[in-house]
């Protein structure tokens, strides 16, 4: 038993840390509004790697890398675009939309890959 609380000690205070950092910044998110943009940036990211895939690039190659950084980049710059404009649509429904959307493309996209989906 002893041994057992000594080998968990070090794992359960990080898990202790990590739970307080994410409660802050959780908080933090949560009171700017914009929750679900992270995902977002993730699917666009998946879908650039997915359009190197179409485009003939090999799985883990830099190209492919750089086409998924490419797509995260645009979507960044086009949601912190969207931030400053005062609109009649809610930000996260945008993004929420731009989930969908990159999530169906990157499915279509896969479809037409040479590599097979």
């Amino acid at each position: 038993m002893e041994l057992a609380l000594e080998v968990l000690f070090w794992p359960f205070v990080a898990c202790l840390v990590l739970t307080g950092i994410h409660s802050y910044l959780g908080l933090h998110v949560v009171s700017r509004g914009v929750i679900f943009v992270d995902l977002a940036l993730a699917q666009i990211a998946a879908m650039g790697a997915t359009f190197a895939f179409l485009l003939g690039y090999p799985e883990g190659g830099n190209q492919t890398y750089f086409y998924s950084l490419l797509f995260a980049v645009i979507g960044a710059a086009i949601f912190s675009v969207l931030r400053l404009r005062e609109q009649q649509i809610p930000q996260e429904a945008i993004i929420g939309i731009t989930f969908a959307v990159a999530s169906a493309t990157a499915i279509l996209i896969a479809d037409r890959a040479p590599q097979g989906a």
